[in-house]
């Protein structure tokens, strides 16, 4: 067989007759701009394999003001993230399930997820208001050190999990206001008597205190106020407060908010559900629930100071619990929760590693923060 030979520039110009080829070709298979499509095992193999669509109730309506627009943030942020793979719909309370029964809710399987705040589950699970508000307790940073850091996070999923579901820590909030009365508080004798809807174990102090205590729902609050039903009320914080009508009502508003100086909103998802999920779509909806916490404690804290600011315009009295009375209330929730702890060994549990931490972070809390006075 015969061989044809090429000159040396007939050589260089089928070499460069090759190349152009072959760039045409690439460019007709991907557009200029394109990224590749990337091959089995890339980067791209970790976006979430399931179309998840799920019914998620809520104990607080997605209309309140950083409690329910970090509701809405959740839900859109982990929609947009995973390309919609992975969409919780939120629904207001009551539409679905009660607002104090979301966790019955999703342990039962009625529904596979939902927003709650864990104190109301108190009655079901003694130790769940350690993971919601602890009087005279954590501020809101030192409780997510203790949660994502120090063991929290996997004493909540021990807890949760023989009940059939798992906690993820989805919203933060700083302290709350001490409440709203219709008269002044002006000693401890002024709590006596006092009807008053109050949440958690800060309820249990109060009624050690001789108050009359009530839960009740956000949606019920201001009617019971307006009508005498009840003398006094907590919620939330002043953004909030003010959104449900309480200073048009009872006029003497006091902090601080011993009972609640941090308040946690947990995602809680049916067990069944969650080990079904495959691991990128649980990190994804992990990862989604972190992001809210950091941008709703940032909102939680921008938005109260104009709120507090205007209130003597409304005629509202903005005042400071008496320092006897701050006492008082410290004394008893010390006798709450360890009376609590004897009762319950999961509650001993959770306290004694809170405690333990905050007695470690106060060695830092105490000297590397300038003091409030200053």
């Amino acid at each position: 067989m015969s061989s044809i030979q090429l000159s040396p520039r007939a050589a260089l110009m089928a070499v460069i007759t090759a190349l152009v080829a072959g760039i045409m070709v690439s460019l007709a298979i991907r557009p200029p701009g394109r990224a590749p499509t990337p091959a089995a095992g890339t980067l791209s193999d970790a976006s979430p394999t399931q179309l998840i669509s799920w019914k998620m109730p809520s104990a607080f309506g997605t209309n309140l003001p950083v409690i329910g627009e970090s509701i809405l943030y959740f839900a859109d942020s982990l929609s947009k993230a995973s390309g919609g793979a992975i969409r919780l719909e939120p629904f207001e309370p009551g539409e679905l399930v009660p607002a104090l029964s979301v966790t019955d809710a999703v342990k039962e399987g009625k529904v596979e997820a939902g927003m709650t705040w864990l104190g109301y589950d108190q009655g079901r699970i003694p130790a769940s208001p350690l993971l919601a508000s602890v009087p005279f307790g954590m501020e809101p940073w030192e409780f997510m050190a203790w949660w994502y850091e120090a063991g929290g996070q996997q004493l909540g999923s021990a807890l949760y999990e023989r009940h059939n579901t798992k906690p993820l820590l989805c919203g933060l909030l700083g302290p709350e206001t001490a409440g709203w009365f219709r008269k002044p508080i002006e000693s401890t004798a002024d709590l006596d008597g006092l009807k008053i809807r109050f949440a958690g174990l800060g309820g249990q102090v109060l009624q050690r205190l001789g108050a009359s205590v009530t839960v009740l729902p956000a949606a019920e609050i201001f009617q019971a106020l307006e009508k005498g039903a009840i003398d006094a009320t907590e919620f939330s914080q002043p953004v909030v407060d003010k959104m449900l009508g309480f200073d048009r009502v009872a006029k003497y508003n006091y902090f601080p908010g011993w009972h609640q100086p941090f308040s946690a909103m947990h995602l809680i998802i049916n067990m069944d559900r969650w080990n079904g999920l495959t691991p990128q779509a649980q990190s994804m909806i992990e990862i989604a629930c972190t992001a809210t916490v950091a941008r709703y404690i940032a909102n939680s804290e921008a938005a109260q100071g104009e709120v507090v600011q205007a209130f003597a315009q409304a005629g509202v009295t903005v005042g400071t619990l008496p320092r006897d009375t701050l006492e008082q209330l410290r004394r008893a929730a010390t006798e709450v929760l360890d009376a609590e702890a004897a009762a319950d060994g999961d509650f001993a549990r959770i306290l004694a590693s809170q405690r333990e931490f905050s007695q470690v972070y106060g060695a830092w809390k105490r000297v590397g923060y300038l003091p409030r006075d200053f």
